[in-house]
């Protein structure tokens, strides 16, 4: 498994990392069991680098993810957590106040098992927390010894040079797969002229380059994408056929799998440090960190841009809305 320095954070990680919001809820029911073996899959094979978040279940990923790597040399590892999301009746808010910081930091802490988290992001911007103030907290949690690196997701530039006049940013966790490429503008331009690391979402864009979606996919009860358009109608049509030249590229000229040449494509961008993928399954692991292996050349990324030309683009879920 290749390995990489993470922008100013100087944090030594694998260059694929393991991602668990899958295993919170938002994507339906999880087998523990099964996703613990992928977990531990994914260490034995050389990944270093795992992330979750405290609103991935409120524990449920965070204690699955602490129990899977019990008993595995904690210094060897690279944990990372996100804050800045409160449950309530309606759904989810956006708080990165200085009170629900901490008190997410001790949560989290808890969860996870640890006495120190090694990368703590807040999870989304929020509009009515001065940046300051949640700045102000983190650096007394690290000070404290409970974190040692904090970082950003889901923020812009203004929003990272706002966040950075009282606590530098030193990592970024934004989306990023060839249906959505909004970041190469001017996020990742940022990111690489400030020693930013960049540790990037949805490579598979949410599984429709995972090549296991098609056209007769049912996805299950408690999945946020059983009611996203994304996954409907003639976008999710339009995307397939896309999926299918990029497939046969893959397959046929290439000799790898889709899945390999999404996330290889996400890697191949030297702005780009880290890419973190999900699975539930542990006889896909050895196929996502193939991708970290590849080198895509130039004529490989013009073909890629030429599929993609057909493409329309795909964002997200926002929290308020999962």
């Amino acid at each position: 498994m290749r390995h990489t320095v993470l922008g100013k954070s100087r944090l030594d990680v694998s260059r694929v990392a393991f991602g668990t919001w899958q295993l919170g809820g938002d994507w339906g029911p999880t087998d523990t069991a099964v996703a613990t073996k992928a977990i531990r899959r994914a260490a034995d094979k050389g990944v270093t680098f795992f992330d979750t978040a405290q609103a991935y279940g409120f524990g449920r990923s965070e204690q699955l993810l602490g129990a899977a790597l019990r008993g595995l040399p904690r210094e060897q590892l690279v944990i990372a957590t996100k804050g800045g999301l409160r449950p309530t009746s309606t759904g989810l808010v956006r708080d990165a106040s200085a009170g629900w910081i901490r008190e997410g930091v001790e949560a989290s802490l808890r969860a996870l098992a640890t006495d120190y988290i090694d990368l703590y992001q807040i999870h989304w911007p929020d509009p009515l927390t001065p940046f300051a103030e949640t700045a102000e907290q983190l650096a007394k949690l690290i000070a404290d010894g409970k974190l040692r690196h904090v970082g950003v997701s889901n923020f812009d530039v203004e929003q990272m040079e706002a966040f950075s006049a009282t606590l530098p940013v030193e990592t970024l966790q934004p989306p990023y797969h060839l249906f959505r490429r909004d970041i190469e503008a001017d996020v990742l331009p940022f990111t690489a002229a400030q020693d930013i690391g960049v540790l990037v979402y949805g490579p598979l864009a949410h599984g429709l380059l995972s090549g296991g979606l098609g056209p007769d996919t049912q996805f299950a009860p408690g999945d946020w994408r059983a009611n996203s358009p994304i996954f409907h109608g003639d976008t999710y049509d339009r995307n397939l056929g896309v999926v299918g030249r990029l497939r046969q590229l893959a397959t046929e000229e290439l000799g790898i799998t889709l899945a390999q040449l999404a996330i290889g494509w996400t890697l191949a961008n030297p702005a780009v440090h880290v890419a973190i993928v999900g699975t539930r399954d542990p006889d896909h692991i050895d196929e996502v960190l193939g991708a970290a292996e590849l080198e895509l050349d130039g004529e490989v990324m013009r073909a890629i841009d030429r599929i993609m030309g057909d493409a329309t683009a795909v964002a997200g879920p926002l929290p308020e809305s999962v």
